[in-house]
């Protein structure tokens, strides 16, 4: 078995940002590489869609180790969260052959911040808009 350690410098970024990415390693048995992978996923009502628009591998990595590396982040699309779905992005580390995983959501969106859809009242329903 692997133990895995998967940081962040932040939980919540830009889109277009540098995320520095902090990762750790333990085996007791030779690695043949890690992934760093970064992915979004939804969830919720309907299908769930699954993407991963970036992989770093780390080719035959020590049985112990840490490192950092940057990744840039994309321009989308944003993180949400509505009634019906949501769309998560993460960075998630694997090792292989084990596929023993670890897995660190993070926000990409507009200030920062994750979209929230539905959120907002609308004036037009309650009557207050002109």
């Amino acid at each position: 078995m692997t133990e895995l350690q998967l940081t962040t410098d932040f939980d919540a970024y830009h889109p277009g940002d540098n995320a520095q990415v902090t990762l750790g390693w333990q085996s007791d048995e030779p690695i043949e590489s890690l992934e760093l992978r970064l992915v979004w996923n939804t969830t919720g009502k309907g299908d769930r869609d699954l993407s991963i628009p970036q992989t770093v591998t780390f080719p035959a990595p020590s049985l112990s180790g840490s490192q950092t590396t940057t990744v840039q982040l994309p321009w989308g699309p944003y993180s949400f969260s509505g009634k019906l779905i949501s769309l998560i992005w993460a960075f998630e580390l694997i090792a292989l052959p084990s596929e023993d995983s670890i897995r660190q959501e993070i926000v990409i969106g507009p200030d920062a911040r994750e979209v929230l859809i539905g959120s907002v009242e609308d004036p037009w329903k309650t009557g207050t808009g002109s």
